[in-house]
């Protein structure tokens, strides 16, 4: 048997004489267990709901009796945002950004009914699933279980001894990078496991989840060789406990927390309130289609008339204010769009400057990699606002342009007793209007997303094995 294989193997030995180290590591794999396990229920308890929920708002749709056009503008629809097979792994910031919209003309709402805001305050901390358990909990074990790996062989004297019995540094680093490597790969087991649970899916994508596999083994990797090489560069045990655990401390807690505040203070973002004051503000400037001496719809209805060759709204062949409310619509979404764009811009760049403090934190790297390969990080939630967006443009002009096709102008603005049922629709007429589907982003798009963060994760491990090499140099010098 060779040197390194029997100094791991005495390593796991005394690993295993200690039966705190045991009961740590079992309850490690055991909560990682019950991440999976729970976290896949809850996501397939989410998945069924919104899908049951989405089913019920475009049936309650379908079933409107006759109304006229405008009046299912303003009646509306709610839509879901489905969610990805990997969601189960990391649910990213599903929980913090909503899930539902409601969809209505001349509004552009936001997503809302975020898990955060109907749980406790422990969901901000993290919630329980294999992805916080590999990124926080698992490298926390490790430190406990392998600090002392080298600086416990210079407190007893016998790292000489192994040296003058023939092992090299090489040898015995290695041996003690093995013993803790495959702890690591213990630890981490019960996750791959549950990816290859999701990976049974037919709608599973491949190429993401080996990005989540690779990110994952090298972080995990990274940490066995930061533990070492801590453990070999100090002479005392305690040292290099508090040393790691200081490293985990600023690393996996404070960074990630104050990362976004600092992105925020830079990056100042408008609250809800302000947005909707500066967007009311902006629609007074845009006119009111119900003043007929607004000078832009003055314009418009001149505009009309010229290019139908008539001189009356009457003689119109389509209904005037079903046009009306056609480009009502489109002024009023292009100015939504707008808002919601710099809204983006600014948090696309927000997050740019959460992700460069990957460079000191692999950390946020790793979280960046995770939720984009799984479809639940801000530009997934985006391509749902925006794929929404379309939609509800889309069917509040259908429902304009039926009232425009379909109900004639005289009628629109009479006021006898028998009006109100001529200005209706059948209702049939709601059942044409195509439902929403949201496209989710194909395997290769989500991998080139995570591609960034994997080169990070990689870069935090080429830089540990430099380091590695320097230390195994210097390894029993004055010691």
């Amino acid at each position: 048997m060779s040197a390194v294989r029997l100094i791991a193997r005495e390593e796991l030995r005394l690993m295993l004489r200690n039966r705190v180290a045991v009961i740590a590591v079992a309850l490690l794999v055991l909560l990682t267990l019950t991440a999976v396990l729970s976290s896949w229920a809850h996501q397939r308890g989410i998945a069924d709901l919104r899908a049951r929920q989405q089913e019920r708002a475009a049936h309650l749709f379908d079933a409107q009796p006759d109304r006229h056009p405008h009046r299912m503008v303003h009646y509306g629809t709610f839509i879901y945002r489905p969610l990805g097979p990997l969601a189960a792994f990391d649910p990213g910031v599903d929980a913090f950004t909503g899930n539902s919209m409601f969809l209505e003309g001349h509004r552009q709402n936001t997503a809302n009914f975020g898990d955060v805001r109907q749980s406790s305050l422990l969901v901000r901390f993290g919630q329980l699933t294999p992805a916080f358990v590999l990124q926080v909990v698992a490298p926390l074990l490790l430190i406990f279980l392998g600090f002392g790996s080298m600086s416990r062989e210079v407190e007893r004297g016998t790292l000489r001894m192994l040296m003058l019995q023939g092992a090299s540094r090489g040898q015995v680093m290695s041996g003690k990078l093995l013993a803790l490597g495959l702890v690591a790969l213990l630890t981490g087991l019960p996750a791959m496991s549950g990816l290859a649970l999701i990976a049974g899916q037919p709608d599973a994508p491949a190429l993401p989840m080996l990005m989540i596999a690779v990110g994952y083994l090298a972080y995990l990797a990274f940490w066995v060789l930061l533990i070492v090489i801590v453990s070999a560069s100090v002479r005392r045990s305690r040292d290099a406990l508090l040393a790691l655990v200081g490293i985990w401390a600023v690393a996996i807690i404070l960074i990630p927390r104050i990362a976004p505040d600092i992105a925020s203070t830079a990056v100042p973002l408008r609250n809800r309130l302000q947005t909707e004051i500066a967007i009311a503000r902006d629609l007074r400037r845009l006119g009111d289609t119900h003043n007929p001496d607004d000078p832009h719809y003055r314009a418009f209805k001149q505009a009309t008339l010229r290019r139908y060759g008539v001189t009356r709204l009457e003689d119109l062949p389509v209904n005037y204010k079903g046009l009306l409310g056609m480009e009502g619509e489109r002024l009023t979404s292009a100015l939504f769009d707008r808002y919601a764009g710099e809204s983006f811009a600014a948090q696309a760049r927000q997050n740019r400057l959460v992700d460069a403090a990957g460079l000191l934190s692999p950390v946020i790297a790793l979280r960046s990699l995770s939720m984009a390969a799984a479809d639940t990080d801000f530009a997934g939630h985006r391509r749902f606002l925006e794929q929404a967006e379309t939609y509800r443009y889309a069917l509040v002009q259908r429902l304009n342009r039926m009232q425009a096709e379909d109900v004639t102008y005289a009628d629109d603005v009479a006021v006898d007793a028998g009006a109100d049922r001529r200005k209706r629709v059948s209702g049939g007429s709601w059942q044409q209007m195509p439902d929403f589907i949201f496209h989710r982003p194909s395997g290769q798009m989500l991998a080139a997303a995570a591609l960034p963060g994997l080169i990070v994760v990689i870069g935090w491990l080429a830089l540990a094995a430099l380091l590695l090499m320097r230390v195994t140099r210097r390894v029993g010098e004055g010691r």
